[in-house]
């Protein structure tokens, strides 16, 4: 009996062994491999900044485990591309086994260097291709990147040391020490033109009693924890203009990161904010987009200023982290000025100030939820020791302006009452969402029916926008907006955003209303 049972274990273990032994026995490949797509697109990167890691996708649909004898990039070791393949680096391989109906993923990447190529125009397209195998069963997939040369702005590094230069700041009166890594820029560096687009590491920030210009069609992109102050008793001066092609915003100024990828286009907080600080004088900003950035606009004090610290026209601010324009005791005017989508509040006017914004669209239609309205006014500061300090909200008005989101309510006035000092805001001709149905707001401050705060106000009707999150604010036929603002108001900032005149019947907000094509 003992005899049979070995016997039968015998043969129990040659099946196995025999069955396992077939798992390594490959063909060689029939040039019948599928892929996930034909040719990878990189997308844009700039010169010498490596690019995303993208995949493709290898497929053995046949019943027969197979190896490919080579698996290389058409350039070789020359290729400023670079491959991983099932986790293996390199730019050459060779005998790659794939089992039967399986698959193996190839990653790609690529830092490209445009000085080693012709380029009238700033731009090359670099290109190269995978190779399988060769003769009857050779197969291909292209790679294919645009490199885009750019100006690079980054903070010096101490070749011994290899620490990165840090700001000090001029704000007020003071001179402070920062652990922000950047660095002033130099005179040179001032003007910032549409020849090639900026791309800028750490902080740059414009040295006192200097401005900075940005002329029309530049474009800035920023890498993570970078932006651009403004110190004490210098300006900045973006000086955008009309884009007639809305598609390509030739001539308006771009505020973006530098991950171009399409993934990244609305990623909040891809990059610090534009900072005024206090001191800083005469900034002005017209036809600009400031999109995702932590916050957009930090203007920071000179609220006694006879010129307003900050006058921001034509412009839009999307996708920030926190804050579109965070306001701290300063001075702001705005006209048609649009502010989408922000962590925290689209625009927020605290510790008092001056703020004046007309025919602006002052949205949130942020994915998630978030703690603020859209629209916050306060006239108090908090201390590190929890200290209120209180101030003037001089004056808060808002006139032919759009407030509304996808929360409600959609605008907070938090006041610290002290009769030292002024709380001051109006809204006229305005369209707010603000249903307080738990009567959780009470006092002065929400009574609609006082005209010294509320005049012409609607209140929760549809604004009707076209896609609000995607960020097309523009308003449509079926607008509660239409032809409600106020003429004398109108007057003062005669055409739209996209320049389409309104002084006779003007509507609420950045826009006159449009009739939206029709979807297929």
């Amino acid at each position: 009996m003992k005899n049979y049972f070995y016997f039968f274990l015998s043969i129990c273990f040659l099946l196995i062994w025999s069955s396992c032994r077939k798992d390594f026995e490959f063909s060689p490949s029939t040039g019948q491999l599928e892929f996930s797509k034909d040719t990878v697109y990189l997308d844009t990167i700039f010169t010498n900044i490596g690019s995303s890691t993208y995949n493709l996708k290898v497929y053995n649909n046949s019943d027969d485990d197979i190896v490919i004898p080579s698996l290389k990039l058409g350039l070789g070791e020359a290729s400023n591309y670079r491959l991983s393949v099932d986790g293996l680096p390199g730019k050459t391989f060779e005998n790659v086994e794939l089992l039967a109906k399986d698959s193996l993923f190839i990653f790609v990447e690529t830092t490209v260097d445009i000085n080693e190529f012709a380029s009238a125009n700033g731009q090359f397209i670099y290109e190269d291709q995978i190779e399988f195998d060769s003769g009857t069963n050779f197969q291909k997939v292209e790679l294919v990147t645009l490199v885009q040369d750019a100006v690079f702005i980054y903070p010096d590094r101490d070749n011994t040391t290899k620490v990165v230069e840090t700001l000090t700041l001029n704000v007020g009166e003071e001179t402070i020490e920062t652990d922000l890594q950047g660095r002033e820029l130099l005179p040179e560096e001032l003007t910032f033109t549409n020849e090639k687009p900026y791309v800028i590491y750490g902080f740059a920030a414009v040295p006192k009693g200097e401005t900075m210009v940005v002329e029309a069609g530049a474009r800035l992109h920023f890498h993570k924890n970078s932006g651009i102050i403004v110190s004490s008793e210098a300006s900045i001066n973006i000086n955008g203009s009309f884009s007639p092609d809305q598609e390509t915003l030739e001539n308006e100024v771009i505020f973006e990161s530098d991950r171009l990828e399409p993934e990244f286009s609305d990623v909040p907080g891809q990059w610090g904010a534009i900072w005024l600080v206090e001191g800083s004088v005469n900034n002005t900003i017209n036809y600009a987009t400031i999109k995702n950035a932590l916050v957009g606009i930090l203007c920071d004090g000179n609220i006694g200023e006879t010129n307003d610290k900050l006058t921001i026209t034509n412009s839009k601010i999307y996708n920030s982290g926190s804050f579109g324009i965070l306001g701290r005791s300063t001075s702001i005017s705005g006209e048609n000025l649009v502010i989408n989508k922000a962590g925290q509040s689209s625009f927020a006017g605290t510790f008092g100030g001056k703020y004046n914004f007309t025919h602006s669209t002052i949205a949130n239609y942020l994915n998630g939820p978030r703690p603020l309205p859209a629209l916050l006014l306060n006239n108090f500061l908090v201390t590190d020791e929890e200290e209120i300090i209180v101030t003037d909200l001089i004056e808060a008005n808002f006139n032919n302006c759009i407030i509304f989101g996808n929360d409600n309510p959609e605008f907070l006035v938090d006041e610290v009452e002290d009769d030292a000092v002024n709380f001051n805001f109006k809204f006229t001709n305005c369209l707010i969402r603000f249903s307080d149905n738990n009567n959780n707001f009470t006092g002065d401050n929400y009574d609609f029916s006082n005209t010294a705060h509320y005049q012409n106000v609607i209140f929760n009707e549809a604004p009707n926008f076209k896609d609000p999150r995607e960020n097309e604010l523009i308003i449509g036929d079926e607008s509660a907006a239409i032809n409600k603002g106020n003429t004398t108001f109108a007057s003062q900032v005669p055409t739209d955003v996209l320049n389409i005149n309104r002084t006779s019947t003007p509507d609420i907000g950045a826009y006159q209303h449009i009739t939206f094509e029709e979807e297929n």
